[in-house]
């Protein structure tokens, strides 16, 4: 292993030569406290930058050993690490020093949820930052000298800075990993409470605008309140001066197991509220806003999404047989209708572990979603292959353990399909399902319910390997994220816009490495989807997000955060050149149509 010396010098060798010297520098250097590695060195100025690592022992960091004994302070000592680090690249090291992508120093932190990233780790012997380094350039011609600042002097003394304890670290990181702690102890408590969510008192669930994550700024909102009749309160282990009670007790509103409806009217906050549960799969950053608006981690939020794919899922439970007399046993198309692709993203999502549906009606099939009595009148059930949701809904949570959360702002057919119903006036819930029940029994629905049998629970479906490539061009691997939109796989790109609880382009591009590694590793005669994300899941669990590096020599595993099983699927079921076996106990094999709902 050289020193930074070394690295010193052969930086001042190659200043003026063509970019491609930089292959030189790659290696371990030893500074006074820590090692610099370059893992990987980018092939010109304007490529994806070099990926090195900054560490530090355990000796000079002095990270406080109570602060990342378990694995959730661990993961929440990481993030705020990350973000000081990103704040210190901010402040005095990221700058133009050249073209391209010259100077740049980056590392992934995250927005406002706290993920498993690999942009830092912490073990107990070192610390260690994961950095993107743009080498910088004027042309194609090598700045050494800049260079040699940046690497040799720059980088060590920001480690020094963001990655040592101090004592005015010491509150801000405490409270930091104090609150992910509470959240997560939150979380994993609701099953045992038959909760499915919780909201604390107090919380701030509206945001910025309707295309930013941040909350509004300090004064504006409305805090939240739960309604008497659904307050609980949940102890947690660190006390929170933020919220009512600042002691060891959350109090808010608890969602418990069943079929909830959210109603009211336009602009409202029903929308908003769905859109705090459905992101409350993940911890919050302290000061969010959302930091204890807490849902089980097994929720997914279904859509409609026309023109999506779909591979051999059995429908038949939603949408029977076809006009042409095809059977849904094993439905496939290249391009789903709007309740199709509704339809498929429930089966899969049950597929997949889930036991909690979230759907905004805005965003939903409306034939999928109910079929009133005049359209029942007018087009008989023998010319309708759709069972609409309104009457599975209760057979799933009583039948099968699903539950369910709906915003619904025009269809009152649910009434008598919910457990509860919660009003929002103004940003503020109310308990209705009493007058719910009483306007349901003085103005009967008159629909006819029960249609199309028992719902049954999916079969397993065994995915062939050797259809998830991600090969392109001379056999290279091919796999980036499109911010959260997408992921470039191979020669496709998958589309995830309508995939609505990814939360980071990092988790994107773990999804892809995770459906390569899969085939790769888990994928097999009688293996089913269930099973190969349980197998992904243990690996993980077992050895961090790291166990999704890179696939070749000199990568390293610095911009990925670790996504939910739930994702990861959905990408699989959206990647065009998948190809399903038989499932387990499923039906046969239909031709792929274009079905028109």
């Amino acid at each position: 292993m050289r020193n930074l010396d070394d690295l010193d010098a052969t930086l001042a060798r190659i200043d003026g030569r063509g970019y491609k010297a930089y292959k030189d520098i790659r290696d371990d250097y030893t500074f006074d406290d820590g090692v610099l590695c370059v893992d990987h060195v980018q092939g010109d100025p304007f490529a994806s930058p070099s990926k090195l690592r900054v560490r530090l022992p355990a000796a000079t960091a002095r990270l406080p050993g109570d602060l990342f004994g378990t694995r959730v302070r661990r993961m929440a000592l990481e993030d705020f690490f990350a973000r000081r680090m990103r704040e210190a690249l901010r402040e005095s090291g990221s700058r133009n020093r050249g073209i391209g992508r010259s100077g740049v120093m980056l590392i992934d932190a995250g927005g406002q949820e706290v993920l498993e990233r690999s942009a830092v780790r912490i073990c107990d012997d070192w610390v260690e930052a994961r950095i993107e380094v743009g080498l910088p350039a004027a042309g194609r011609r090598i700045l050494g000298r800049e260079a040699a600042t940046m690497l040799c002097r720059v980088l060590p003394d920001l480690a020094r800075t963001a990655l040592v304890w101090s004592e005015g670290v010491d509150e801000a990181a405490r409270s930091f990993v104090c609150c992910i702690e509470n959240q997560e102890v939150v979380r994993a408590g609701l099953r045992d409470r038959k909760l499915v969510a919780f909201i604390a008192d107090g919380s701030m669930l509206p945001r910025e605008s309707g295309v930013s994550d941040r909350p509004l700024p300090p004064g504006q909102g409305i805090a939240f309140r739960s309604p008497d009749e659904l307050r609980v309160s949940i102890p947690v282990p660190n006390p929170d001066p933020d919220y009512p009670g600042k002691g060891r007790t959350l109090t808010g509103m608890g969602i418990p197991e069943g079929v909830t409806l959210v109603v009211g009217g336009g602009y409202h906050g029903k929308s908003t509220l769905l859109r705090a549960v459905e992101r409350g799969v993940y911890p919050h950053v302290p000061g969010d806003g959302r930091e204890y608006a807490i849902t089980r981690s097994d929720a997914v939020k279904i859509r409609a999404e026309d023109r999506r794919r779909i591979e051999k899922v059995d429908l038949t439970s939603l949408i029977g047989n076809l006009p042409n007399g095809q059977s849904t046993a094993a439905f496939s198309t290249d391009e789903a209708s709007g309740s199709t692709s509704q339809a498929g993203g429930i089966i899969e999502a049950l597929e997949a572990g889930s036991r909690l549906l979230l759907v905004d009606e805005d965003t939903a099939a409306t034939n999928l979603m109910v079929r009133d009595a005049r359209m029942q009148r007018l087009v008989r059930r023998e010319s309708e292959p759709i069972t609409p949701l309104v009457d599975r809904i209760r057979e799933l949570y009583e039948d099968h353990g699903v539950s369910s959360i709906l915003v619904m702002g025009g269809c009152g057919d649910y009434f008598d399909a919910a457990d509860r119903v919660i009003l929002m006036r103004d940003y503020r819930p109310e308990e209705a399902t009493q007058r719910a029940r009483d306007v349901a029994r003085e103005l009967p629905s008159r629909r006819a319910g029960g249609e199309g049998g028992r719902f049954v629970f999916p079969a397993g479906r065994v995915p062939e390997a050797r259809s998830i490539n991600p090969i392109k061009g001379k056999g290279k691997v091919k796999i980036e994220a499109e911010g959260v939109g997408g992921i470039r796989f191979g020669n496709e790109t998958i589309d995830l816009r309508a995939v609505e609880q990814v939360a980071d382009a990092s988790q994107l591009r773990a999804v892809g490495r995770a459906l390569h590694l899969a085939a790769q590793r888990f994928m097999g005669e009688g293996i089913t989807v269930e099973e190969i994300l349980d197998r992904l899941e243990a690996m993980m669990d077992a050895d961090t997000i790291d166990s999704l590096g890179g696939f070749g020599r000199g990568r390293h595993p610095g911009n990925l955060a670790r996504p939910r099983r739930f994702e990861i699927a959905a990408a699989l079921n959206r990647l065009r050149s998948l190809r399903v076996a038989a499932a387990q106990g499923g039906g046969g094999v239909t031709d792929r149509v274009v079905w028109p709902g």
